[in-house]
């Protein structure tokens, strides 16, 4: 037998759902961009650190490496900030 508040309840979930998304319009996509950008800052931290650690290139490869762990450092401050709005 169906529970008669079943669609008040789907309707509540329903409503509670895009509630959540009008106060925070492409909160998913915001949190996709922040863990692929920070993926990226992370790899290239690890290469330019690889060619710093070898000896190659210090010159640039040092001022890249600071970029890298800026972009790491900006993607983890955003995604806890994005973290704590939620709250």
């Amino acid at each position: 037998m169906i529970d008669p508040n079943s669609k008040n309840r789907m309707k509540s979930e329903q409503y509670a759902r895009l509630k959540a998304e009008a106060a925070a319009p492409y909160r998913g996509l915001r949190m996709f961009i922040y863990i692929a950008c920070g993926a990226s800052g992370f790899i290239g931290m690890f290469i330019f650190l690889t060619q710093l650690l070898a000896g190659r290139d210090v010159e640039s490869a040092l001022p890249n490496l600071a970029l890298q762990i800026g972009i790491v450092t900006l993607m983890v401050f955003l995604w806890r900030w994005e973290q704590r709005r939620q709250k």
